[in-house]
């Protein structure tokens, strides 16, 4: 159980996922206990939901820091597809992008986008662009409307907190697979 809202209960999970490539993304997922039926979600158990990749900032120690959670706005019966995890995002740069080569030469670009929700809220949703994506993605300006396709992923990163202290942290982001610039794009 995580929270409530006007009386109605949430709850938190996490839900594995496995990549084309074998690797598995293990995601944060908030749902509605008015969704789900008594014991319907096991360790174990099949997930097939739709929903929206939301933000919110929780202060820790005084900092603010982004969280991001799959918001599952309804669950599905249908079996797992060949590709289970797709994401599609219609939102507006907020931040310049950053490009930058790995040590193995790919070329990556990070991207802050602003997905606006009814009610006058956004979400932040990093997002991670590879190659010639990188390469488009690195001429965006601040307030440019763009939509994402892609597949949410999460990965592990040591953060240093002190001169002798080091943590482990997972960080999730959108893993862009197709982008374009709003003005010039076929939906």
């Amino acid at each position: 159980f995580s929270h409530e809202v006007y009386g109605e209960g949430f709850y938190d999970l996490n839900v594995r996922v496995m990549r084309l490539s074998g690797q598995a993304d293990v995601l944060p997922v908030t749902v509605s206990e008015r969704l789900i039926s008594d014991g319907e979600l096991k360790i174990g158990a099949t997930l097939c939901a739709l929903g929206q990749f939301r933000s919110y900032n929780k202060i820790e120690n005084g900092k603010s820091r982004l969280m991001l959670t799959v918001f599952v706005r309804e669950l599905v019966d249908m079996p797992p597809s060949k590709n289970p995890n797709s994401i599609v995002l219609s939102g507006y740069i907020c931040k310049p992008p950053v490009y930058r080569t790995t040590p193995f030469n790919r070329e990556i670009a990070d991207l802050l986008v602003a997905v606006n929700r009814a009610y006058n809220k956004s979400d932040y949703i990093p997002c991670i662009a590879w190659g010639r994506n990188a390469r488009y993605a690195s001429g965006f300006g601040v307030g440019t409307r763009i939509l994402i396709w892609g597949r949410v992923q999460s990965r592990e990163y040591t953060k240093k907190v002190s001169e002798t202290e080091c943590e482990k942290r997972v960080a999730y982001e959108v893993s862009v697979s197709k982008l374009e610039c709003a003005e010039h794009a076929e939906v």
